[in-house]
């Protein structure tokens, strides 16, 4: 039985392409299982620029009970795909639920603001003495009413108790390989950087 975590991207129309393709790519090139679901009805989901992306299942399609705790979830930013997210009820309880579990949770751009608010992040805060998350310039009410640290956008990527945050689509690459390094170590997210020329 395969026990390597898995990575379930999830797409909302609105969403921004370079947030959810970079990070497919370098996880599809390390060898990750990844799951792309569309949180409607339709597998053709569009972007904010769009370009339109055929997800592999649509949430009715996949149960969402079968994603472990090991596996990752991961949300794109973009808007309006963002706040489509997030008004994704299914979605948003199976994502608290696997962050409750001890699940890995991902999101870049606007995502980690206006998805990840809505995790109890304040108990995250009190039980670690601080979290330190990212986002997209402008977007840091959300996370700092919960007590959340908003490091410099500029830094790209952050990671801190189970969540993994990037500030926009520049650092879309290098959200891709801290996923993969979370999951299959730093050698592995080494290798793909240096085949993809980094």
């Amino acid at each position: 039985m395969n026990t390597q975590p898995r990575a379930f991207l999830f797409l909302a129309d609105g969403f921004e392409i370079t947030e959810a393709m970079a990070p497919a790519d370098i996880l599809v090139r390390g060898g990750i299982e990844l799951n792309i679901i569309s949180i409607s009805d339709s597998h053709t989901v569009t972007s904010a620029q769009r370009i339109s992306v055929n997800a592999e299942f649509t949430l009715d399609e996949y149960p969402l009970n079968d994603i472990r705790t090991e596996d990752i979830m991961i949300f794109p930013g973009g808007m309006p795909g963002s706040t489509n997210l997030a008004a994704c009820a299914p979605l948003v309880n199976r994502m608290q639920r696997h962050y409750a579990e001890g699940g890995t949770v991902a999101a870049i751009c606007a995502a980690p603001a206006v998805v990840l608010s809505l995790l109890p992040l304040e108990e995250a805060v009190r039980a670690r003495g601080g979290l330190k998350m990212t986002c997209y310039e402008g977007f840091e009410p959300y996370l700092t009413a919960k007590g959340v640290t908003v490091v410099d956008q500029r830094q790209g990527v952050v990671a801190d108790a189970g969540i993994i945050s990037a500030s926009g689509a520049g650092h879309a690459v290098a959200f891709g390989l801290k996923i993969l390094e979370l999951i299959s170590g730093n050698d592995a997210a080494q290798k793909i950087a240096q085949a993809i020329m980094l």
